[in-house]
């Protein structure tokens, strides 16, 4: 069901912010940013030989609400709703319903019975990726 990590996703008061530094830590500049009336909302960065996804989303949208600090990591799967049904059938919690983000993107996430939160996604980078490695 898990086919590899595809993103992982930071939270920041101040993405702008957020978007400077680790453009500075990791040498390149965000390759896609999503802005809302409060400036960027979520960016996103391509890292390593993989090009692994860092993305960093502001605080205000963290599906488990803005007091909770943390990443989510979020595992490729070829069908998100059919994913998040199975975790849920196996005894995790919803914590975040099958959302689409974006042409190619969907995630979801629940919460694992030990306490962790567990992101699912749709991710056409990653499939592309994979599929440029064969």
């Amino acid at each position: 069901m898990l086919r590899g990590l595809t993103t992982i996703t930071y939270l920041a008061d101040d993405v702008a912010a957020a978007r400077d530094w680790y453009a500075e830590v990791l040498g390149v500049e965000a390759y896609f940013e999503r802005a809302d009336d409060a400036g960027p909302a979520y960016v996103e960065f391509r890292v390593g030989d993989h090009q692994h996804e860092l993305g960093v989303m502001a605080r205000r949208y963290a599906p488990h609400g803005p007091e909770v600090a943390g990443a989510i990591a979020y595992w490729a799967v070829d069908d998100v709703e059919a994913a998040h049904d199975r975790l849920l059938v196996l005894g995790a919690t919803p914590h975040h319903p099958p959302t689409p983000r974006g042409p190619g993107f969907t995630t979801a996430s629940v919460v694992d019975p030990f306490g962790n939160v567990l992101g699912v996604m749709f991710n056409q980078h990653y499939l592309d990726t994979v599929g440029s490695a064969r």
